[in-house]
């Protein structure tokens, strides 16, 4: 974990992609808003529902916080893809916006668990784009008790 004041900045699993060891809040010691991220994490993992998200504070640039504003809004249990964030911001912004840039700013994702990333499929269901590993990606959807039967596998189009 890492925080700034009374807010979390950085949540990664273990061996995740992007870690950021170089988050200048990233010490040894005890920030103010890990108390409040543990008791999340503790109903999240217990299957409870943890209520509202502890005080963010993300780093990124403006697109990378609208993309990341969008995971805040998929409901637990749910899922959507990236093309699907990506026609979202394009109503939004006026602007074109490609699947593939929504899935760069999804993989930097600060803050993992907290800020959904991992309820973020393929196109048609393709169980791809997620920092902490796809085995991770599926335990979570399976916790959240999302219907996996119509994932995949991109690699091997293989059914989970």
């Amino acid at each position: 974990m890492a925080g700034e004041g009374d807010a979390l900045a950085g949540l990664w699993l273990e061996g995740q992609k992007y870690f950021a060891g170089g988050h200048p809040d990233l010490r040894e010691g005890e920030a103010p808003a890990f108390a409040a991220v543990r008791a999340w994490l503790d109903a999240y993992f217990a299957g409870d529902d943890p209520g509202l998200s502890p005080r963010l504070s993300l780093e990124g640039t403006p697109f990378q916080k609208a993309v990341w504003r969008q995971l805040l809004t998929i409901p637990r249990g749910q899922t959507t893809t990236y093309g699907a964030i990506a026609r979202t911001l394009e109503m939004e912004t006026g602007k074109r916006v490609s699947a593939q840039a929504v899935g760069g700013a999804v993989g930097r994702n600060p803050v993992s668990i907290l800020v959904p990333c991992h309820r973020v499929v393929g196109t048609g269901g393709s169980l791809t784009g997620y920092a902490g590993g796809l085995d991770k990606k599926l335990w979570l959807l399976r916790h959240e008790g999302v219907d996996v039967s119509k994932l995949f596998y991109p690699q091997t189009g293989t059914a989970l």
